[in-house]
């Protein structure tokens, strides 16, 4: 079982699962995924993050600052350098796809992940894709629907948490409703009152109350 940890009143998630992060800018999606990742980095889980906004190694960088010591089991999956014309030499915590829209490098990357830390003795794993709408941004409904197919299923092959984020604001019904079908639940956030972040899980048991976060 995978604990979300604080952010969601310790929800426990079977392996396998896919979750969206879904809601408007500036609501703290991103961050309630990497805190969501480190919950269980915390535990021994490994973690992937394929990130489509920020280097990879700006990302690895901010995650492993959330720690004291080294994170034995990370990896980052960079979509963003090589489309901006740099050559960066991967390493073993940073992979390179050519671009967002190259959706069989990234999931060639993701299995290489996944397998070396099965290798390490890494059995429970979280991954994170910042984010669904950079991707739509880049290509057609149907091929990121392919493409999540693809990756929802490697998820649940490897008994992993799988979880992607999404301006919800940015699309429309008939984007929203047919990728919503892709997962096993949804993380909602909003904005409340008191310029605060609040979120709810719903899908995965019975639907939380809205919290503050």
């Amino acid at each position: 079982m995978y604990e979300l940890g604080d952010a969601c009143s310790a929800t426990e998630c079977e392996p396998g699962t896919n979750l969206l992060i879904a809601g408007p800018p500036m609501t703290g999606k991103r961050a309630l995924g990497l805190d969501i990742l480190t919950h269980g980095s915390r535990r021994g889980d490994g973690a992937i993050v394929v990130t489509t906004q920020d280097s990879g190694d700006e990302v690895l960088r901010a995650y492993e600052d959330r720690f004291d010591g080294a994170v034995p089991a990370v990896g980052v999956v960079d979509c963003v350098s090589k489309q901006q014309g740099a050559s960066p030499t991967p390493t073993d915590r940073v992979a390179y796809a050519s671009s967002p829209v190259d959706m069989t490098g990234i999931g060639i990357e993701l299995s290489e992940f996944l397998e070396r830390f099965y290798e390490r003795g890494v059995r429970e794993n979280r991954i994170l894709l910042d984010s669904l709408s950079t991707l739509l941004m880049y290509s057609n409904l149907q091929t990121v629907f392919r493409f999540l197919h693809v990756f929802t299923g490697r998820v649940q092959s490897a008994d992993a948490l799988g979880l992607f984020v999404v301006d919800s604001t940015a699309h429309d019904d008939q984007t929203m409703s047919p990728l919503r079908q892709l997962f096993d639940g949804e993380i909602e956030v909003r904005e409340s009152d008191a310029d605060r972040s609040e979120l709810r899980l719903k899908g995965v048991g019975e639907t939380t109350e809205w919290q503050t976060v």
